[in-house]
């Protein structure tokens, strides 16, 4: 028997900005319906994040370990890796986040929070099993998942994605990653630190790249250096099965024409959870690749439904769908008025070293024309790497040489995805360079040798 059920606002999905935004709505004396078909807390809590962070604090503290001679540290036989107990904690730490999101999301007074499928049958009614739902207001915070391209053989394998990896117990024998890009290397690394042969297929000519070439150089010398193999220009790729595993086919300039793994990991992109809403029941518009359409306030193409996170394309992290749910929470209870083309795109890589990034690439900047300063240090002169051993990457700045903006940066080495965030913050500001330039840094830190950088600009 289907019964109606009315609420001033419904969110479909407990991701990064769902959960935040039915806290404000809720606090503001609304009734608010919040659908969740499988994991609280999405993407990032779940199969990204939280999850792999953690991975790759446990392959770190290996990695250190086996270095422990270069400190004076005698260690007592050869390190290992437990496989077992390094998932453990990671679980542990992925359930103790899911939980209280939910604990959270059901202590809300005005909350009413539903498991289930939710699907449009109208602009403004969901229908979950044999519920309907209404709601002048409707939220998607519906997310993403992996893509799985139609590659050659691929439906001939057994093939693992993101969150397949987080269910691994033991290290692969030899993973081979396809996709040289963000997710991919993170998970190259780690699993070489876990013990795992691991060679990453790319089919471009260089990693990552949409980073600046030297960015691309120093990160590809960074992972072969740990006994990586990467495989650039694979024109052609396509899988069958193996005896031990499985054969992937590859194309390259130079190398064997493939290459046989135990496992295989797909890490080529995300796609939006926007295709089995009934998007279409309400009106609601998506562009050629799902992502749900919206303007510069997350509003959709029907009044009255919002999307926020990965899956209306204006972002693909944890932080930008928080932002998203700042936008709407301003707009609609603050009376503050923000939009998305305010965000300045920033982002890390986190293998190790990580890479902290925001604003315009060198070529991004070349190509507007502007007149350009270049600020480049290698982690070799930054003192606080040399004393910890790690000096491996750069630091890296573009200013506009007129305005004396700061145009963009990309700090690859120690602590980078932290100190990026001073050239954050003066973006944002819209202050010159030289309000760092002239600041004095805590020594001994990476951070201090921002300023000296910006002292040392030259026209490009």
């Amino acid at each position: 028997m289907t019964t109606t059920r009315s609420f001033d606002a419904i969110i479909i999905g407990a991701g990064q900005a769902g959960p935040s935004l039915a806290d404000r709505l809720t606090a503001a004396g609304q009734t608010v319906a919040l659908i969740e078909r499988k994991d609280f807390g999405g993407t990032c809590v779940n199969t990204g994040c939280m999850p792999t962070k953690t991975l790759v604090a446990s392959a770190y503290a290996a990695h250190l370990a086996r270095r422990a001679a270069d400190y004076g540290v005698v260690l007592d036989g050869p390190v290992g890796v437990d496989m077992k107990r390094v998932k453990d904690r990671q679980q542990t730490v992925v359930r103790n986040a899911r939980g209280n999101i939910e604990k959270w999301l059901r202590g809300m007074p005005g909350m009413t929070v539903i498991h289930g499928h939710a699907r449009f049958e109208s602009a403004n009614t969901v229908r979950v099993g044999d519920d309907l739902l209404t709601a002048p207001r409707i939220f998607l915070n519906v997310g993403g998942r992996a893509n799985v391209p139609d590659m050659p053989g691929v439906g001939d394998i057994p093939f693992l994605t993101n969150a397949g990896m987080m269910q691994l117990d033991t290290p692969p024998e030899h993973l081979v990653i396809v996709g040289g890009s963000y997710i991919g290397l993170e998970f190259a690394q780690m699993f070489r630190r876990f013990g795992s042969q691991v060679t990453v297929v790319e089919m471009g000519p260089r990693l990552i790249g949409r980073e600046d070439p030297e960015v691309s150089d120093a990160i590809r010398e960074i992972l072969e250096a740990e006994g990586i193999t990467v495989r650039l220009n694979a024109e052609c790729i396509s899988f069958a099965p193996a005896e031990n595993g499985v054969c992937v086919h590859v194309t390259c300039e130079a190398g064997a024409p493939q290459v046989v793994g135990s496992n295989v990991l797909l890490a080529v992109g995300r796609k939006p959870n926007t295709d089995d809403l009934g998007l279409d029941k309400a009106g609601i518009e998506t562009d050629k690749r799902g992502y749900i359409v919206v303007d510069d306030q997350l509003r959709t193409t029907v009044p009255g439904v919002w999307a926020m996170g990965d899956c209306n394309g204006k972002g693909a992290f944890t932080h930008t769908a928080y932002n998203d749910f700042e936008i709407i929470a301003a707009n609609l209870l603050d009376d503050d008025p923000r939009k998305v083309s305010d965000r300045i795109s920033c982002y890390g890589l986190f293998v190790d070293p990580p890479l902290g990034r925001v604003g315009m690439t060198e070529a991004e900047a070349r190509a507007t024309g502007r007149p350009l300063l270049i600020g480049q240090r290698p982690m070799t002169r930054v003192g606080r790497a040399v004393e910890k051993g790690e000096t491996q990457g750069f630091m890296k700045v573009v200013v506009d040489a007129e305005t004396k903006q700061i145009l963009g940066a990309a700090i690859l080495g120690l602590n980078g995805d932290e100190v990026i965030h001073g050239m954050i913050d003066l973006m944002y500001a819209k202050a010159p360079y030289t309000v760092i330039s002239r600041a004095v840094h805590i020594h001994p830190t990476v951070s201090e040798l921002i300023p000296t950088m910006l002292q040392e600009l030259k026209p490009a």
